[in-house]
Order: structure tokens, then sequence, then C-alpha cells
């Protein structure tokens, strides 16, 4: 996969086939796109995914919340997995103001695209006036062809963004893994914490995540943890720590099974398998203890049935 970093400095030379959006999260409804616009490889077109380094919600909307995924992270997802070209840019004034038919225009003139396919609500150029319709009018007038795809829907919904932001802040991790189509993650590198687990005899790793990353509900999660090209099982506590503390700093403490090894400094994989219960603030640490010790034995059953 080439990965490029500009929109309008870009000129591809091969015939393109052509999908545009943010990709948050990269959910089963945007591999539906992926996967459409590679399989026209077999008409000798090249897969041309185009994404923005910031989403248009905090352009539009002013709207800073976090995402799903993280812009590495979905350099990460995609890179492996038959794309020909990942374009990357910034969702900046001069994208938003530029008119829908010539954003057309020009991914035909500069990308040579000859296919493009997209959502049923799939919006584009000043103040989103572009959508499938105009798409329909626009591949005859520019000579390419479009196909819109339509919605995957889960529990009457349709599958979104927006949708899995609000399943994974009330901790309803299966939903969302179901409507991503793989296991939410967060990646991180391991920090030096209070080693309070350590002392306890249930030693921990802690990570930070990503400003931009949006983490699930305050709570205990069973968790797997991929480091080494190896996986392990875990119990994970995603808030603030309010028994041990009181800086109110959002972490990620993970428990891992059967593992003493050092990993200071280096990068884990956490990933969310199920939710245990809600964080709590306990009495003392020897409850806290007893609780950490009674997630770890779900935990274990869990991963044994």
């Amino acid at each position: 996969m080439e990965y490029l970093h500009s929109l309008f400095d870009t000129k591809l030379t091969k015939e393109t086939a052509i999908t545009v959006g943010k990709f948050d999260g990269v959910h089963r409804g945007h591999h539906l796109l992926a996967t459409d616009i590679i399989s026209k490889k077999s008409e000798g077109l090249a897969s041309c995914m185009i994404t923005f380094t910031n989403s248009p919600r905090q352009v539009i909307n002013d709207d800073h919340s976090p995402s799903l995924i993280t812009n590495k992270e979905r350099v990460y997802m995609l890179e492996n997995g038959g794309l020909d070209y990942l374009i990357e840019c910034p969702f900046d004034e001069r994208l938003m103001n530029t008119e829908a038919t010539d954003f057309i225009k020009f991914l035909c003139d500069n990308l040579n695209m000859k296919y493009m396919v997209s959502g049923a609500d799939f919006t584009f150029g000043k103040k989103g006036v572009g959508n499938t319709t105009l798409l329909k009018q626009l591949s005859k007038e520019f000579g390419f062809e479009y196909k819109e795809i339509a919605k995957i829907q889960i529990n009457d919904r349709d599958i979104s963004s927006t949708y899995i932001r609000e399943e994974l802040k009330e901790g309803h991790i299966d939903t969302v893994n179901e409507m991503l189509g793989y296991n939410y993650f967060v990646w991180g590198e391991v920090i030096h914490g209070a080693h309070l687990g350590t002392k306890i005899g249930i030693p921990t790793i802690n990570i930070t995540p990503s400003a931009s990353k949006l983490v699930p509900k305050f709570g205990v999660y069973v968790t797997t943890i991929d480091f080494d090209g190896r996986i392990y099982h875990g119990v994970t506590n995603v808030g603030t720590k309010p028994s041990v503390s009181d800086k109110n700093i959002v972490g990620i403490e993970t428990h891992i099974l059967d593992y003493n090894g050092d990993l200071y400094g280096r990068y884990v994989k956490v990933t969310f398998e199920a939710f245990l219960r809600p964080e709590m603030k306990f009495k003392s640490v020897e409850e806290l203890k007893q609780q950490m010790a009674k997630d770890k034995a779900i935990a274990k059953d869990y991963f044994n049935s």
C-alpha cells in the first residue's frame, strides 16, 4: 500500500477505484467499501481510499470529542488489506469550500477515477450539497462508474461511527465489537504506575491512551494483550482508579494472566472482549485485592469456557 499525505498535490496515472470518508473505526460498513474497490483490481483498477487526518465534525460543528481510532491505528488496520493507495489529508477550509462538482472533477482529472463507491448517506462538497443523486448524474457527465452500497443494520439501526461511540460509552462492548467486525482495542506504551498491583501480588501494566482515542465506559473488562507477536489473556480496568488515586487521570491498567515479565517502555495492544463490572471505589486495599482476585478468576473462566 502506498501511503500519501496530500490530496490536492497528488496525481495518479493508474486508473483508480475510489472511496472517500473519515472511516472512524473502520467498521463493517467501511470494510464493505474497501472490499468493493479492492475487488476492482480484476478490472485493472487500482484501489484508492481517501480519508482525513481530522474529523469533519471538528471543523463543521467544533466537535473535538475523541474518535474510535487514531490515524496510526487506521493505517495499521488498512496497510495489509490489499489497498493500493491510502491518501490521508486534512479536512480544512480548502477542502470544505470546494464545490461538489469541482471535487469529483478533481478526482477524475488528477486521480484518474474510473469507479467510485459510497454509502447511501455520503455527502461532499461545499455545505455538503453533494450526495448520491448528484454522483449518479456526474458519473455520466465525467465518465466513471458509480455504485451506492446500502447500510448494514443491527438492532434496526444503521451501523455508523456515531452509533458505535454511543454504545462504547455505555460499555456495551459486545455490540461495539459486532458493529466493528473486530474487537475494540487501544494501543499504548507501558508506563510506571504506583506499583500497587505488585505489592498485593497481582502485578499490572499501565498505559495512557491517546487523547484523540475514545476509551470504553469506565469499568473492568476481560481483555487480550498483544505484544511480541503473542496473545495473552488479561483483565483490564479503564478509569481513574478512585480507590488509590485522587488525580482523576484516565488510564488503562491490565493484569496479564500467567505473565510476570517487564514491559516498561514497550507498546502493547489491549483488546476488549467482554464487560465485567463498573469501576468501583473500595474502602481498603484489602477489599480491592479481594475484588481483583474475583475479577481474575472470572476472566480465567471466560477464556476456559
